[in-house]
């Protein structure tokens, strides 16, 4: 049983998020600037470090939902069926998130709100929501960071503002119907921008350490049997003294390269590991469009990429 469900993880890992590794491909990553109001940006590369942005790192897709029409920390992953499916935070204080899914990364269907915490009274936003995909069972797990106040008090502090997240989801099998939202995972302390890829007959949850006082502000790893959880004790942390947080991985040759926003610093981060133990930092060899924040990496074919470059500003 562990052998075939090695062999389904595996599949999954080059389906979604990293697709093939062959020659025919590129690497994407879509992103955000500034607050995200003017919406989804992209870059490519063919080698993974030198990225450039595509339409004159113009918006390709305008936020419209919530009154304060963002869209920060979007998160793609080509599913089950084929499509591309996206969500994204749509505020700093809605209680839902926004979806939208396509075809070629191009069109996109209209924008839907998921309104995944609007039941819970006390909740006071829903920040950086991830897809990950189960093929074994079909299924889309959505996760995001919520502070719900009087939740966790255990660690509640005054400082950034007093939030103080853990991590939720719910599931779903088709982006209309949505199982009702659970508890996804509390590490023992404030954590946000979460995730999930598989590795091995398991899965890996990377994760930011939203600690303030005393400052973790740092990415760390944690592992299930389940996609679902439960989730075990968090690593130590995998990047060094700057304050790290929306983490993107890829798969590749062997090897685990984790892009993140190294947000005081206002530039991008990246370490790469074998082993998932030991980490190399190669952010000085890593070239970004001016300007990048949180985003998501994909693998896709040339020819996919070739129809992105022609689309003009």
């Amino acid at each position: 049983m562990k052998l075939k469900f090695l062999c389904i993880a595996c599949l999954a890992l080059f389906a979604a998020n990293v697709k093939s590794q062959t020659q025919d491909s590129a690497f994407v990553f879509y992103y955000f600037k500034g607050n995200g109001e003017d919406g989804l940006h992209l870059a490519y590369n063919e080698d993974g470090l030198e990225w450039t942005g595509l339409k004159n790192d113009q918006s390709f897709l305008a936020p419209q939902l919530s009154p304060d029409k963002l869209m920060r920390d979007p998160c793609i992953i080509r599913g089950g069926d084929g499509k591309f499916h996206m969500v994204w935070t749509v505020s700093w204080t809605q209680k839902g998130i926004g979806y939208a899914h396509s075809d070629d990364l191009i069109h996109w269907s209209e924008q839907t709100y998921i309104p995944v915490m609007e039941h819970e009274e006390q909740a006071r936003n829903t920040w950086a929501p991830e897809i990950t995909y189960d093929p074994q069972n079909n299924l889309y797990l959505i996760y995001w960071a919520t502070t719900i106040t009087g939740a966790f008090p255990e660690t509640q502090i005054n400082a950034d503002n007093g939030y103080n997240h853990r991590m939720y989801y719910t599931t779903t099998s088709n982006f209309k119907t949505f199982t009702e939202t659970h508890l996804l995972y509390d590490p023992g302390f404030n954590s946000i921008d979460a995730t999930i890829l598989p590795y091995k007959d398991k899965w890996m949850m990377v994760l930011k350490d939203e600690t303030r006082e005393p400052a973790e502000k740092n990415l760390k790893l944690a592992f299930a049997d389940e996609l679902e959880g439960p989730y075990g004790e968090a690593s130590k942390p995998i990047t060094g003294d700057c304050w790290a947080e929306g983490p993107t991985v890829s798969y590749e040759n062997g090897v685990w390269s984790i892009y993140f926003d190294k947000y005081v610093d206002k530039k991008f981060g990246m370490i790469q590991s074998t082993d998932l133990k030991n980490w190399k930092d190669v952010s000085d060899k890593l070239s970004m469009p001016k300007g990048i924040r949180h985003g998501t990496v994909l693998k896709i074919s040339k020819k996919e990429l070739a129809k992105l470059k022609a689309v003009k500003p």
